[in-house]
């Protein structure tokens, strides 16, 4: 009898019921969608990572970090790295 897979999605389900994990989640998001995008604009242009940062003046591994979420980009560095993609950065609170 085959079993069944367990998804990343039941899992996530089931890990957020933790009030702790929960509230981890929920600070990693900002992280997560920066890093998201600079991916996702990053790739579009077929870019890699050691071309952006020669672009924004700095190396490969901060690129690394800042796209890995263990970086902590000012807002002067997603700055540059917007305009290393032919972006902008704009803030919005909610």
């Amino acid at each position: 009898m085959a079993r069944k897979l367990y998804t990343f999605d039941e899992h996530l389900k089931k890990s957020l019921q933790n009030p702790a994990f929960r509230k981890a989640w929920k600070e990693s998001e900002l992280d997560y969608q920066i890093s998201r995008a600079i991916i996702e604009k990053r790739l579009a242009k077929k870019m890699t990572q050691k071309e952006l940062a020669r672009r924004v003046k700095t190396t490969q591994a901060v690129i690394s970090r800042i796209e890995g979420m263990s970086g902590n980009p000012t807002v002067t560095m997603l700055s540059r790295i917007a305009g290393a993609l032919g972006l902008e950065v704009k803030v919005h609170f909610q």
